[in-house]
């Protein structure tokens, strides 16, 4: 065959190119017609103000200040539910993993455990404050709750791939070598997970110190309960100060996760 048969017979996906430019298209008028614009709210332009503000005079006697409805204090418990949270999750995703794993376990049982997982998934982190709040009572024990719950479905998720992804190979070897169960799990699955593990960890830690304030404002403690007050109240000095916090803890977390995912990942700090 010649090079211009071949390239007469080459793949023309002009028509399948077409047809999910059309789909897309359809999509976006659809999504666009659902939509309902009625201008800027008539105190949009005051808050957005007041936050500008509170951003450029915040009132740094709460900044300094050693009181439970200061920013450090707030802070401090912020990042506690969030590292029990995801500590928690953590921990409870493992064996829930290692029994969704195909590879591990039966297909049907595996297919059970991740219908479980997508059923956590699927349910927002709000709406599990809520649930919880009911059971607890408002308060940082709800957070703390709401985070390990939520830690669990995307944690699993990711334990899974990692498991799934084991070299089966090395557990050959040292099966035969005469190794029992323990030795081929402390020496050959428990180094090829550690790393992705701990990763995953840092990673939902991220999220949760992130999430930790959002589920304040639904009464899950930490830093958002105050936040929201302080906006409903118009205290815009003081949502100065509580935002300059929750700026520099995000840039700070972000920062040094960041170089700890790049040395478990490629070795470099």
């Amino acid at each position: 065959m010649t090079v211009l048969e071949t390239y007469e017979k080459r793949p023309k996906p002009l028509a399948q190119r077409l047809a999910i430019f059309a789909v897309v298209a359809v999509l976006v008028i659809w999504s666009a017609a659902g939509v309902e614009y009625k201008g800027i709210a008539a105190k949009g332009s005051e808050v957005a103000y007041g936050i500008v503000h509170g951003l450029l005079h915040p009132m740094t006697s709460m900044i300094f200040t050693t009181a439970t409805d200061g920013v450090p204090y707030l802070i401090m418990q912020t990042i506690a539910i969030a590292v029990l949270g995801t500590l928690i999750g953590g921990l409870l995703a493992i064996p829930i993993s290692f029994v969704a794993s195909g590879n591990i376990v039966p297909k049907w049982v595996a297919r059970i455990f991740r219908a479980l997982i997508l059923m956590i998934r699927t349910i927002p982190s709000l709406v599990w404050a809520l649930v919880w709040i009911r059971v607890t009572g408002p308060g940082p024990f709800c957070g703390v709750l709401t985070q390990s719950v939520c830690s669990i479905g995307m944690i699993s998720k990711m334990y899974i791939t990692a498991i799934e992804d084991l070299d089966t190979g090395i557990l050959e070897s040292l099966d035969a070598s005469g190794c029992n169960a323990f030795q081929k799990i402390r020496c050959g699955v428990i180094p090829q997970l550690s790393a992705s593990f701990v990763s995953t960890i840092i990673y939902r830690f991220d999220i949760n110190l992130k999430d930790a304030s959002t589920l304040g404002i639904v009464g899950a403690g930490g830093i958002g309960a105050a936040l929201n007050q302080a906006i409903a109240s118009r205290r815009w000095v003081i949502v100065g100060a509580f935002l300059w916090a929750l700026i520099l803890l995000v840039l700070i977390i972000e920062y040094f996760s960041t170089k700890i995912r790049a040395r478990l990942a490629r070795g470099k700090a």
